[in-house]
């Protein structure tokens, strides 16, 4: 795409310096809308460059610097993504395939974000790197600040996994736990304004989103589906959507291919959430989503945010997609199906778009031989407390075969003979 030139407001155009990442637009801020910003890029000199010309290597996403805002001989880097493209078709939603993220260094989606955004902290002179998180962006932004040699401190709270709390340690991040999701904010943004930490996830409300220059990384999502599909587009891309990150990456990489003429058209996109703040949004032509409020935290604590945002709905509406809420005993049936089905345990928030494709394929809205591409955002071993509760203990036996087939038959229905 060229050299970055700044940063552009997602929802009015206003520019602003590369170097403005930590806030979003104060012209939409004066109206009463939080919108973020994205990487804009000054036009590229010579030839428009062709699907053809991208090298193979790295095997990362990096491969595709050229669209991204750092070279690759620059980048923080674990191997991040060129990850697979499973087919799931034996749960009877139509022509599915899962982009299965949980095969990335941290075992998660979060990996792309983590990689741009500390490649341009350092190329930046960042001295700090942060995060308020409790899952899948803290343990990768503390894996690559680690890659970087910078020192991490993440805000968390008490509603943490404890697998992930344990990941995030285990890169050498600094960890302070605070008593609310809300209080994480406060002190990561005095942290920001007083030290000039450099921020790679949501900081403050009404949220906009994460930083600019670490969600470019998830446009590669965009590319190696193409790529994947030989030059293809899928009917629909499904994802479960917090604050929308991955979502307006992904419709800004398709639509970068569409512009150089490597695609001639783009997929609709389908947002899974829990809170229906992007549903409303939508419905009601609104740039901004209202907050919804929950009796109860979604046990897709991934997603459990309770308003959507502008970049979010913005690349829902464009797209021509839907969003649609799901419940937490669809979210938990749908889990128990995928891993006993198809052999694919899901952390909840992943499971998330299985419901949503199963909607929108019973309304009508998704025809039935409609391709999708659902984003399989990390594995069940990221937060596995929700099955181990269901599954229950083990049963405990005598060491005996009889002792083993009674086991079998009263605990899981099984007859040996």
């Amino acid at each position: 795409m060229g050299t970055p030139s700044g940063l552009q407001c997602v929802r009015c155009g206003k520019l602003f310096a590369l170097n403005r990442f930590r806030e979003g637009c104060d012209s939409c801020l004066a109206l009463g809308i939080s919108s973020n910003l994205t990487v804009a890029y000054a036009p590229r000199a010579g030839p428009v460059m062709a699907r053809s010309d991208v090298p193979a290597a790295p095997a990362s996403m990096w491969r595709w610097s050229e669209l991204l805002p750092a070279d690759a001989s620059e980048a923080v880097s674990l191997c991040e993504g060129q990850t697979p493209l499973v087919s799931i078709d034996r749960l009877g939603l139509g022509p599915v395939w899962l982009k299965d993220e949980s095969r990335n260094p941290t075992w998660s989606f979060k990996d792309r974000l983590a990689s741009s955004a500390v490649t341009m902290a350092k190329k930046l002179g960042a001295r700090v790197i942060a995060s308020s998180s409790t899952g899948n962006a803290g343990a990768a932004t503390a894996a690559y600040a680690a890659r970087a040699g910078l020192p991490c401190v993440i805000v968390t709270y008490a509603g943490a996994a404890g697998p992930l709390v344990t990941q995030m340690r285990a890169y050498g991040a600094m960890l302070v736990s605070v008593p609310t999701s809300a209080d994480r904010w406060t002190v990561l943004s005095a942290a920001v304004q007083r030290w000039g930490w450099f921020p790679t996830t949501v900081y403050f409300g009404p949220a906009v989103g994460s930083n600019p220059l670490g969600i470019e990384g998830y446009k590669t999502l965009a590319y190696e589906i193409v790529d994947a599909l030989n030059g293809g587009v899928p009917d629909w891309c499904a994802l479960p959507v917090c604050y929308g990150d991955a979502i307006y990456g992904m419709w800004k990489g398709f639509e970068e291919m569409r512009e150089l003429g490597w695609i001639r058209r783009t997929p609709r996109f389908l947002a899974a959430e829990v809170s229906g703040s992007l549903e409303r949004a939508l419905a009601l032509g609104e740039d901004m989503p209202a907050i919804i409020s929950r009796s109860a935290p979604s046990v897709a604590t991934s997603i459990g945010a309770l308003q959507g945002t502008v970049q979010g709905a913005l690349a829902v509406r464009q797209s021509g997609g839907a969003a649609v809420f799901v419940s937490d005993p669809e979210i938990v049936d749908w889990s128990e199906r995928l891993a006993r089905i198809e052999g694919v345990f899901p952390e909840p928030s992943a499971a998330a778009v299985l419901p949503a494709i199963a909607r929108l394929r019973e309304r009508g809205d998704m025809k039935p031989d409609d391709t999708v591409v659902a984003l399989f955002t990390a594995g069940g071993l990221k937060d596995p407390a929700l099955a181990q509760s269901r599954l229950g203990p083990v049963p405990h036996q005598a060491p005996g075969l009889r002792d083993t087939v009674r086991a079998l038959k009263e605990h899981y229905g099984f007859d040996c003979e």
